[in-house]
C-alpha cells in the first residue's frame, strides 16, 4: 500500500503544480485529472473496491422508522481483518436470523470510531491553537451527553423551547 499512496501523493503534486489552486482539494478532480493523463489506470480490484465501496454507501444509508417513531439505520456492518484484508460484513436490524452478536461488535466499532474521531479532533484543534498563539483559541467540547439529549427531544419540546 505504501507505493500505491506515494504514487498517488506524488501525482497530488502534479496537480498541484499545473493547477495552482486556492489551497483547497477536491479529491474528484484529482481522480478524474489523474485518470484523463493516464496516470491512474485502474485495476479488476479497483473497480471491485470502488463498487463494494458504493454497496456500503446504499447499505449505510437505509433508514427505518420504528413503530414508536425513532429513525434508525437498518443495516450495520462489522469489520474484520482476514489475511491482510480488512472485510465487513452487514446484517439488518429487522432479519431475525442476523445474530446479536454482529450488533455488539458493530455498535462497540461505531463507538470506537467516534471516540477516535474525537481524540483527533482535539489534536488538530490543539495544534491549530498551538501554531496560532496570537489568536483566540478554538474550543471545541467533546462532551455530547446534552446534544444527545436535545435530539432526543420530541419536536413538540424543540419548539416550544
Amino acid at each position: 500500500m505504501a507505493a500505491y499512496g506515494n504514487q498517488i501523493k506524488a501525482y497530488i503534486e502534479l496537480y498541484e503544480k499545473e493547477r495552482g489552486g486556492s489551497g483547497l482539494l477536491d479529491p474528484h478532480e484529482v481522480a478524474e485529472w489523474a485518470y484523463q493523463r493516464g496516470l491512474h489506470k485502474p485495476s479488476m480490484k479497483t473497480v471491485v473496491n470502488a463498487i463494494a465501496a458504493d454497496i456500503s454507501q446504499i447499505l449505510r444509508e437505509e433508514y427505518r422508522t420504528s413503530a414508536n417513531g425513532q429513525r434508525y439505520r437498518a443495516k450495520h456492518a462489522v469489520r474484520f481483518k482476514k489475511g491482510d484484508r480488512t472485510l465487513s460484513l452487514w446484517a439488518d436490524m429487522d432479519d431475525e436470523k442476523a445474530p446479536r452478536d454482529h450488533f455488539l461488535k458493530s455498535f462497540g466499532q461505531r463507538r470506537q470510531q467516534v471516540v477516535g474521531d474525537c481524540f483527533q479532533l482535539k489534536t488538530d484543534v490543539d495544534v491549530y491553537n498551538g501554531k496560532h498563539p496570537a489568536q483566540q483559541p478554538i474550543q471545541v467540547p467533546l462532551d455530547f451527553t446534552l446534544d444527545v439529549e436535545e435530539m432526543q427531544m420530541p419536536i413538540t419540546n424543540k419548539i416550544a423551547a
